[in-house]
């Protein structure tokens, strides 16, 4: 029951080459389909890179001034206009500035909306996918405007740290309409299909808490940006509800950052001793300030849907993790050990730290946000371990109650 080459591997950059490394396997109706490897992977080995079908910058890190291309979300600040904006210092100065890769020369806005993308051809992208019908033209404050609208009802039942991004569905919408092939495009979404109903609206439930009741707000607002028969399907409450759910539990966080990449070339730099250790010590400086001024949102970050990488199943011993290394949506599964032929290719959910907790609130955090138990290996050998006392869980389960999916989105992204 491996899913078809054209639509699993159709968004990979090497389309060919990966079908020969991994295949998508039906495992069962709890788990679906997992992702196998054809052949021999060494530990440190690409797997493959994939683009998404659709990706979108996070409301509330747009809000604040975290810029990236509307279309790839590759960051546009330049290294030292990102690190003096997370510090508070306008007057920082970064050494090595030529090692900062953006080129705002390239930037290019589109000339209705003046949403801002990295290059033409991101530009010329978005138009072709979703944008002509997203383009909020002379409109931009316009309160009255469905897409305004649906982003203030967003923001009004979602308070950041944000773990999804309603523009995601709203650029699957947007998509389907602006498609030739909409029925093409219907199907690569199904991928991403394989929830029951109450397992969907209990997801919604979820992402949205106490704010569930007033869902008719954003179901409106999507609503009038299509009038589309093949896309309207998605908004009778039973689809709308799949269509939240789809995104909620399939979207992979993805972050980028100038600072990041600044200080990786440093890294990577050739210094005498002692100026390396002067460059390193201002880093660990900047560091310091900014997470002073900042805290721990570093990164312009957002979610997309990948095709592929949402094949892979969770294990709290993973032997795969994705990643960002160009600085954009381009995700990159690298292997963390070797895998055999046939084994099963998984990455986890859950950050370093809830990894290291015990079985029991390791099982809660995943029931809890993305709704199954976890048959890994490692909480298998752990079942006949003997249990935490019963203060020991209620310290972890309190632990446990203030983090929320996010970490996972988090631990996911490229750190600064």
């Amino acid at each position: 029951m491996a899913a078809p080459l054209d639509d699993m591997f159709s968004f990979c950059v090497d389309p060919g080459k990966v079908s020969t490394c991994v295949d998508v396997r039906f495992i069962d109706n709890i788990k679906g389909k997992g992702l196998f490897a054809k052949k021999s992977i060494k530990k440190g080995d690409t797997i493959f890179l994939e683009r998404p079908l659709v990706s979108a910058q996070f409301l509330w890190n747009a809000l604040y001034k975290y810029k990236a291309c509307e279309y790839c979300l590759r960051a546009l600040e330049t290294a030292e206009e990102n690190a003096r904006r997370l510090s508070g210092n306008p007057g920082l100065s970064l050494p090595h500035p030529e090692l900062c890769r953006v080129r705002p020369e390239l930037h290019q806005a589109c000339p209705q909306c003046q949403v801002m993308y990295c290059s033409s051809e991101c530009r010329q992208a978005a138009a072709d996918q979703y944008h002509r019908v997203l383009c909020l033209g002379s409109s931009q404050d316009d309160p009255d405007h469905p897409i305004n609208k649906l982003k203030d009802a967003w923001r009004s039942m979602h308070y950041p740290p944000e773990t999804s991004s309603i523009m995601l569905m709203a650029r699957m919408v947007a998509v389907v309409k602006q498609a030739k092939d909409k029925a093409h495009w219907q199907k690569l979404f199904s991928h991403f299909c394989s929830r029951t109903g109450n397992e969907e609206e209990e997801i919604a439930h979820k992402l949205l808490g106490e704010k569930f009741r007033v869902i008719n707000k954003i179901d409106d607002s999507l609503a009038r940006i299509s009038k589309d028969v093949i896309v309207l399907q998605w908004f009778v409450p039973e689809g709308f509800r799949s269509l939240f759910a789809l995104v909620g539990t399939n979207g992979q966080g993805i972050g980028t950052s100038s600072l990041s990449r600044w200080v990786h070339a440093c890294d990577a730099l050739e210094l005498p001793a002692q100026q390396k250790e002067q460059l390193d010590s201002f880093i660990d400086q900047l560091y310091k300030d900014i997470e002073k001024e900042t805290g721990d949102f570093l990164n312009c970050e957002g979610s997309g849907l990948f095709l592929l990488q949402s094949s892979c199943n969770h294990s709290c011993i993973p032997n795969a993790e994705a990643s960002f290394p160009d600085n954009n949506f381009l995700l990159q599964l690298s292997a963390l050990s070797d895998i055999n032929p046939g084994e099963e290719i998984c990455i986890s959910y859950l950050d370093c730290c809830q990894r290291d907790r015990s079985r029991h609130s390791r099982h809660k955090i995943l029931r809890e946000n993305y709704l199954f138990v976890c048959s890994c290996p490692k909480c298998v050998s752990q079942m006949d371990e003997l249990d935490m006392t019963s203060e020991e869980e209620e310290e972890e389960e309190g632990e446990a109650e203030g983090e929320t999916e996010g970490d996972e989105m988090e631990d996911e992204m490229t750190d600064v």
